[in-house]
């Protein structure tokens, strides 16, 4: 994970599930109803940035959407829309990275167990 300048960081490769992501038993894991792709190009039609940066942070949501945790925390399983939609909420002078870290703070502070999500660094290089 030492390539110079292609360096990422997602702040969960040392850890195992969180708190949440107990299935309770036998139940099953459903995974997101979206791929990464399919959310880097929602985020790159709606915000200016890199395309690193949308990859990094659509990685970022496909394994918390995965996780099952904001369905489990909000009722709701997480979509394309719902993520564009939060984001349009942070501050308007931040990258799409601070956007993410911004709602992942907002879910921390009201249910717990985001900050394994947040995007800690973005690739320099495209």
């Amino acid at each position: 994970m030492s390539d110079a300048g292609a360096f990422f960081s997602f702040g969960n490769e040392q850890r195992g599930m969180t708190e949440h992501s107990d299935t309770g038993g036998d139940g099953l894991l459903e995974t997101a109803g979206f791929d990464a792709e399919e959310l880097a190009e929602g985020l790159e039609a709606a915000f200016e940035g890199r395309e690193s940066e949308f990859r990094v942070v659509a990685r970022q949501a496909r394994d918390l959407a995965d996780a099952g945790i904001v369905a489990a925390d909000r009722g709701d399983p997480l979509t394309v829309e719902e993520i564009v939609r939060n984001l349009e909420d942070a501050p308007e002078e931040s990258s799409v990275a601070d956007r993410w870290n911004w709602w992942l703070g907002a879910l921390e502070t009201a249910y717990g167990g985001y900050r394994e999500f947040e995007v800690r660094a973005v690739s320099t290089e495209e």
